[in-house]
């Protein structure tokens, strides 16, 4: 669903998974009445040009907030729609990127409820209103009059004398309502009224289960049965269980952020098992979670608009604005790396294997075959034997509050940002925000926002969003961006620390941080990239974690202070390319089953049997799951946002890999020379030019696909 009127790229419908149980705002007292939505509506008061009032938002407050919300952006509309002037692309395209509404306040703060903070009061109001939402989209982008208008301009566009952002943001326009149905007739636009409408529906549905699956947990009553995992991370599982009301027990939480160091450490094979299966089959469970035929229903859904829209599959619906181009495109990228990363899973177990065979032929542990509970726990082994490092060894210098600083030190370095805490001047939606204000030059360039634990009430998994984007015709100068990570706090007051793997993650959504806060569009509409270069920003600020400028300042052993030993980064370095096929494959797994999802005119009936074949003719190896199986991929069925479109991380990486090979070639990854062409030409620029065309500006070529297999240690092609 693409969104009219200057709505831009906020989701109505958010696409979240709603998170958790618990609501982390003071909600306002029962009325008899509905509460005034001013908080959430009016302009946002205090200084940087305003920050929105968590402190004065209760959910009781949004039904009343979309209304009129709704009915001032349909005001606007109109009277940009029935100007009794000739169409312009003054009075006409400028004139729908200018209108700001209460809307674009209040989606914002939606979106956090939804994924930080949704109560059932939270899922409830979802549940009604995501149908009313995307009505009210549909209505805004199917508007006949308001099409004419743009058409008009779109067929003389030559002769406006427009300059090269103008015709790029008009052809934009006119294809994003062409796209939408515009030029379909009133039959076929009520179809995807309604379609566009059940999809909601739908969306918030499997959010809802896969939600409700990942709310449970597996309680532990002995501590022998935590034999293996780090004192940091158990007194975690035990404040857990003790948050459930199982005082003296521990709590495994079904997320990923609690199944992975679990797998990774815990010595105890069935309880290791169970942990794997119960998570792995989220959504998949026959139950009232079980998501199957939901997924059914979206896919049938999707392809009936896709074909009214005139596209082959959704695939090619979803593919229609995006670097990759076709679906093929997209394949093609997938399978030129797959054979390679499959082969290189073949080897990781066989290590694994013939380690375990030497501990049980020693007593040392029972005869076994690696199966998808061991893969975590046996590479550890294995990395260890090979390189001597341990990554228990490593966690004790990354702490996290230093590897905050890391991150600013980079951007300061590199892009000329600072980052100085102002946490309390502006309100937050949980007291664990932290804030910082963002300077450049001595100007203030935005506001931060940094929530970084797992807690009931927020959603799995990392991601990043703005409350406000930069726009040059809007007059907005002051963004507002945020990062959500979901790293386990250390117990009882204790310094929270994390893996190599969780400090990428925190190093990629600040990736995305510094593409909204460095970014300078001139128009809104020109501001959201292609979903497949949309990753790319922040999969190359990941590279400067492990450079030794960085390490040496701030990977610091969190009780003495002792900088991370030389010997001990050696041994990272070293590993670097540490079990790439099991990365790898669990991923791109996920994305060409995705791909083969969609790219099919018949709607898959049976998402289960339809995984099951497509991972066979891959030939999956046994040992390795899906990192997303479809009974719970979010990604692609709490919205449209990455369906077809998982491939992106991919195609992202293989533009960062050689982008990184950049900054190498200059003999400084510090490079200020490069760093400044990579920021005004990629990062400033949002939209306003074609990505492809960009990224040959700044490289001097096309991506070379070879850097990508260098950094996963692949044969070259």
């Amino acid at each position: 669903m693409k969104l009219a009127f200057g709505l831009l790229a906020t989701t109505l419908l958010s696409s979240t998974s709603f998170a958790g149980t618990m609501q982390q705002t003071t909600p306002a007292p029962a009325t008899t009445s509905a509460p005034d939505p001013a908080p959430m509506v009016d302009k946002w008061p205090g200084p940087y040009d305003g920050a929105p009032q968590w402190d004065k938002v209760s959910p009781a407050m949004f039904p009343a907030a979309f209304e009129r919300g709704m009915a001032e952006a349909r005001a606007q509309f109109a009277k940009v729609r029935d100007n009794p002037q000739a169409p312009t692309f003054a009075n006409t395209i400028e004139a729908q990127q200018k209108a700001t509404t209460a809307l674009t306040r209040i989606f914002p703060v939606w979106g956090v409820y939804t994924s930080n903070l949704a109560s059932p009061e939270v899922q409830k109001i979802a549940a009604e209103w995501s149908p009313k939402l995307s009505a009210f989209s549909t209505e805004l982008s199917l508007d006949p009059k308001m099409f004419q208008r743009v058409k008009t301009l779109y067929d003389k566009r030559q002769t406006l004398g427009l300059n090269a952002q103008q015709m790029r943001l008009l052809e934009r326009s006119y294809r994003d309502y062409v796209t939408s149905g515009a030029l379909l007739d009133a039959a076929q636009k009520a179809q995807i009224k309604r379609i566009n409408g059940e999809l909601a529906v739908a969306y918030t549905e499997f959010s809802k289960r896969v939600l409700a699956d990942e709310e449970t947990a597996i309680f532990i009553d002995k501590e022998s049965d935590l034999a293996g995992l780090p004192d940091s991370f158990k007194a975690s599982l035990a404040e857990e269980a003790q948050a459930r009301g199982q005082a003296g027990k521990w709590a495994v939480k079904n997320t990923r952020s609690s199944m992975q160091p679990f797998l990774m450490y815990a010595s105890n094979r069935p309880l290791r098992e169970k942990v794997y299966k119960t998570y792995i089959n989220r959504g998949d469970n026959g139950h009232a979670n079980d998501t199957n035929a939901v997924i059914a229903n979206i896919l049938k859904l999707r392809q009936e608009r896709a074909a009214i829209l005139g596209f082959k599959t959704h695939a090619d619906y979803r593919m229609d604005d995006t670097m990759a181009e076709t679906p093929a495109n997209a394949m093609k990228l997938m399978m030129s790396v797959w054979p390679a990363a499959r082969a290189r899973v073949i080897e990781e177990v066989a290590d694994m294997q013939k380690l375990a065979d030497v501990e049980a032929a020693a007593g040392k542990g029972p005869r076994i075959k690696i199966e998808g509970w061991d893969y975590r726990y046996y590479a550890e082994k294995v990395r260890k034997a090979k390189y001597d490092l341990d990554e228990s060894e490593v966690k004790p210098y990354l702490e996290l509050n230093n590897m905050v600083d890391a991150m600013f030190y980079a951007a300061g370095r590199l892009y000329d940002l600072q980052f100085t805490e102002n946490t309390g001047k502006v309100p937050v939606f949980h007291p664990d925000v932290r804030t910082f204000e963002v300077t450049r030059n001595g100007q203030v360039a935005g506001v931060f926002y940094l929530d970084n634990f797992a807690r009931a009430g927020k959603r799995s998994g990392a991601w990043a969003t703005s409350y406000r984007s930069r726009s040059g015709l809007r007059g907005d100068n002051i963004v507002l961006a945020s990062n959500n990570n979901n790293f386990t706090k250390g117990g009882a007051g204790a310094p929270t620390l994390i893996s190599i793997d969780d400090a990428s993650t925190l190093f990629h959504e600040f990736g995305h941080a510094l593409h909204s806060l460095l970014g300078k569009p001139y128009y809104p509409g020109l501001a959201g990239t292609p979903r497949d270069f949309v990753e790319y920003p922040s999969q190359v600020n990941e590279n400067w974690l492990l450079t030794p400028d960085v390490l040496s300042r701030f990977a610091k052993h969190y009780q003495t202070g002792a900088p991370i030993p030389a010997a001990l980064v050696a041994k990272i370095k070293k590993a670097d390319t540490f079990n790439q096929g099991f990365d790898t494959v669990e991923y791109l797994s996920s994305a060409i089953v995705d791909m083969k999802l969609h790219d099919r005119t018949t709607p898959v009936t049976d998402p289960d049997a339809f995984e099951r074949q497509a991972l066979a003719e891959l030939q999956m190896p046994n040992e390795i799951v899906m990192r997303h199986r479809l009974p719970q991929f979010n990604h692609l069925f709490s919205s449209d946002a990455y369906s077809a479109g998982y491939y992106s991380y991919l195609w992202s990486e293989t533009m960062d890999a050689d982008t990184w090979a950049a900054f190498e070639e200059t003999g400084n990854v510090w490079d200020k020379a490069t760093a400044d062409k990579f920021r005004t030409i990629l990062l400033e620029t949002g939209n306003e030019t074609d990505r492809k065309a960009a990224y040959k500006a700044f490289r001097g070529r096309d991506p070379d696909v070879k850097a990508l297999f260098k950094r996963r240690g692949f044969p070259s092609q």
